[in-house]
């Protein structure tokens, strides 16, 4: 188990560059703006969604390279593509560079977001596969509140943005070294490779006790692996509850406060350093709402956790949208906005990738997942694209109260669709999802 423990963390590092990644663009947001003169569609455009056009288009390409070659040479490679977006964003000096090297960046954090926790599912037990993806979502928080941390640390030293960016390298050339030293899945090395053997080896280090049965249950599905496909009837139901998932994860409005929250800190009335610090104060509440999350997914299950954050951000959100609309103060949008963090972080944070990674077969697992983090990725690019045109054209309680109508929604999905997937293999668990579809859900 320990060495399980020990190659989760490194894989789950890819989050800590995908959090940090995301995260430090928001020292720059205006900074750049003001530095090359850009409008708000084209700042949005080229600045701040860049990256996130290149994260939906690894998302839903990233199945490829997983197949094809394997969870730990993808690995490598998104290692490599964070460490020369961090270079090339700090030496850019135009917008049209800046927005390919961020690109670049998230390239990577598209792929990441399909092969860290397809790696994580595939060789981590049953028992403790919540636990161990959910360290994807623990270090991705992380990361996110190490990048606010650093952009408030650097302005205040009067470091510019290039430090901000560049200094992701650093991380960056450390995931690349602990991935080289991780082994392959033993399920691609069965399913993709036909090697046996080589599957044997990774799991006998794993688990000596339940080689024999694993290795069943993976021929099993290995039947089937030629003539499944995703958009068929068989896989819609699973379809239907990722697609969901994903998008209500965007319709939070998580990313909205991820990437603009010193400007939305400062709308509300903060000046500009005390927003940069309630900011580094989203990453700190996120954190604990994290590890609150990851000790409860494989105690709680995910159902619970999602029921838990739909009402705690359906609370949170209607309350900085009454907090705007009667003019209540800047902390007070603060105070709430960190509960909103926390019901995100307990929820939705601690569940998404965990559950996308598990609800297909092996067969298509990957291909299930572009489809979730791709649809995620598309969503939270078009509030990148769109935020600053909106902030600076309807009220911040509108946008609050929308957020809010769809968490509304999303206690309806959760109620009525989403399955309890906790405790049961991945192999079982994806046939079962598959083939019964809302028989699961109704007994849930």
């Amino acid at each position: 188990m320990g060495r399980v423990v020990w190659w989760s963390i490194a894989v789950a590092m890819g989050g800590f560059l995908f959090g940090f990644d995301t995260a430090v663009i928001s020292g720059a947001d205006q900074p750049l703006q003001r530095l090359w003169q850009t409008s708000d569609l084209v700042h949005g455009a080229l600045v701040m969604s860049s990256a996130l056009w290149g994260t939906v288009l690894g998302a839903l390409s990233g199945h490829l390279p997983c197949d094809a070659f394997g969870r730990r040479r993808t690995l490598v490679l998104i290692g490599v593509l964070y460490l020369l977006s961090a270079i090339g964003s700090a030496l850019a000096t135009d917008p049209t560079f800046f927005a390919v090297m961020r690109f670049v960046g998230g390239l990577g954090v598209g792929v990441s977001s399909i092969v860290v926790p397809a790696y994580i599912s595939e060789i981590a037990p049953a028992s403790v596969r919540g636990r161990l993806v959910a360290l994807y979502q623990f270090q991705l928080v992380f990361g996110i509140l190490v990048a606010y941390l650093s952009n408030f640390l650097l302005a205040g030293a009067g470091f510019d943005w290039r430090w901000m960016l560049g200094i992701e390298a650093i991380p960056a050339a450390i995931f690349l070294f602990l991935v080289l030293r991780v082994p392959e899945s033993p399920r691609w090395l069965l399913l993709c490779r036909g090697d046996e053997a080589g599957a044997a080896a990774v799991l006998n280090s794993i688990d000596p006790d339940a080689v024999t049965r694993v290795l069943g249950e993976i021929r099993e599905t290995a039947a089937h692996a030629a003539r499944d496909r995703l958009f068929s009837l068989q896989f819609a139901f699973p379809a239907l509850l990722v697609f969901l998932l994903a998008l209500f994860n965007q319709l939070s409005g998580i990313n909205f406060i991820i990437y603009f929250a010193p400007r939305v800190f400062e709308v509300a009335g903060l000046d500009a350093s005390s927003a940069l610090l309630s900011t580094a104060g989203i990453g700190v509440v996120n954190l604990l709402g994290t590890m609150l999350g990851l000790y409860l997914i494989d105690r709680s299950g995910r159902r619970f956790l999602m029921l838990a954050g739909s009402v705690g951000y359906i609370v949170s959100l209607c309350a900085v949208a009454w907090a705007f609309a009667s003019g209540a103060g800047g902390m007070v949008v603060v105070g709430f906005v960190f509960l909103f963090i926390v019901s995100h972080a307990i929820g939705q944070g601690a569940v998404i990738w965990v559950f996308i990674a598990e609800v297909f077969p092996n067969s298509i697992r990957t291909k299930g997942q572009s489809l979730g983090c791709g649809t995620h990725w598309v969503a939270a690019a078009m509030i990148a694209l769109l935020m600053p045109f909106f902030l600076n054209r309807f009220p911040a309680s509108g946008i609050f109260a929308f957020f809010a109508a769809m968490m509304f929604l999303q206690l309806l999905y959760v109620i009525f669709l989403m399955p309890e997937t906790k405790g049961r293999s991945v192999e079982s668990l994806g046939e079962d999802i598959a083939a019964h579809g809302r028989t699961v859900a109704d007994n849930a």
